[in-house]
């Protein structure tokens, strides 16, 4: 028998330290102005030193609440899905962390590296465990801990005005009735561009010491690289073609879309999707003035917070997408 999957508990969590873009100014030469012009972003949340937070731990405190929402305990979760660009380590990765701070059974734990497309790549690789009948209940987090490898002088303000640390839940469980839960995903990438935005070292190609020898101080690439308006040109397009993309698959239009969460890479990318698709504030949810950019994490704690808002409702269809790195992008489409 083939099954839907549903989301049947949500959770967010992000440090408590709040970086307004006051606060940056006082490290390199930016302004409020000049950065919520170009991003929407006002203030983002980072890790402080000593908090106790990596991605793994604030994954864990997504999670928790996800699982107590889902009206589950961490002994009914199946398997784990975890994104992220930022593991806590090269190797092993953040799942298994998962799967002994929350004291879980011997259970999978994957693993993925979609960077901004990851909660969604994630999300259809639990729905397909799901809807095959291997897994009842799957984990599924996004989690980032960007600030500690950003560059914050003048040289580096571009990429890390940008982006936020935290994390983001969801339990995808068994629905039997095929008009609810994840209708369908959309996955696709394009390698050619995958410098236009990539940290390049320290990795394998290129270990600390060869960069340190090799690489002069204004051109360091152990630091996030983004080719900004070449990334805001493909993004806006790729967005339309696989939210269209979701859409023609269900037989569904624009007007039927309830919530659209977009990930939340840039106010203004968001607004040109919003616009294009002459969607109301009601339809589209945005909260990147409050968080930055949390890459896999984003859409997460957006959808999380739309549903603690009462903007995601029962029998609603809700459309995820994203764009980022690699390049990727993806969307789901969801009927709550």
């Amino acid at each position: 028998m083939m099954y839907n999957s549903r989301i049947a508990g949500l959770g967010k969590y992000v440090p408590e330290n709040i970086v307004t873009n006051d606060d940056l100014s006082k490290m390199m030469d930016t302004n409020d102005q000049w950065i919520q012009e170009r991003t929407g972003i006002k203030q983002r949340r980072h890790i402080k030193k000593g908090d106790g937070n990596t991605t793994a731990k604030m994954g864990v405190k997504a999670a928790e609440i996800a699982i107590e929402r889902a009206g589950i305990t961490v002994k009914d979760i199946d398997m784990i899905v975890f994104a992220t660009l930022s593991p806590d380590y090269y190797f092993p990765g953040c799942g298994v962390q998962v799967q002994h701070l929350m004291g879980m059974d011997t259970i999978p734990a994957l693993d993925v590296r979609n960077q901004c497309s990851g909660f969604i790549y994630a999300l259809a690789t639990a729905d397909q465990f799901i809807k095959t009948g291997m897994y009842k209940n799957v984990l599924v987090i996004g989690s980032e801990n960007h600030s500690g490898g950003l560059d914050f002088t003048t040289r580096g303000r571009s990429v890390s005005v940008i982006f936020g640390d935290g994390a983001g839940a969801a339990v995808l469980t068994r629905e039997e009735d095929s008009n609810k839960g994840v209708l369908s995903s959309h996955l696709h990438s394009e390698g050619e561009h995958a410098l236009e935005l990539a940290l390049e070292g320290p990795s394998t190609n290129k270990w600390v010491p060869e960069i340190i020898e090799e690489n002069p101080q204004e051109n360091i690439p152990y630091y996030p690289y983004m080719n900004g308006q070449f990334v805001f040109k493909n993004a806006v397009v790729r967005f339309a073609e696989v939210i269209n993309e979701g859409l023609a698959k269900n037989d569904l239009k624009t007007d039927d879309i309830d919530m659209l969460i977009p990930h939340q890479a840039n106010l203004r990318i968001s607004q040109f999707v919003q616009r294009s698709f002459k969607l109301s504030d009601h339809q589209v949810y945005n909260n990147i003035q409050k968080y930055g950019n949390t890459t896999a994490a984003s859409i997460p704690i957006a959808l999380t917070e739309a549903w603690e808002e009462g903007k995601v409702k029962e029998g609603d269809l809700v459309v995820l997408a994203a764009f980022g790195s690699g390049f990727t992008w993806a969307s789901s489409i969801i009927r709550w």
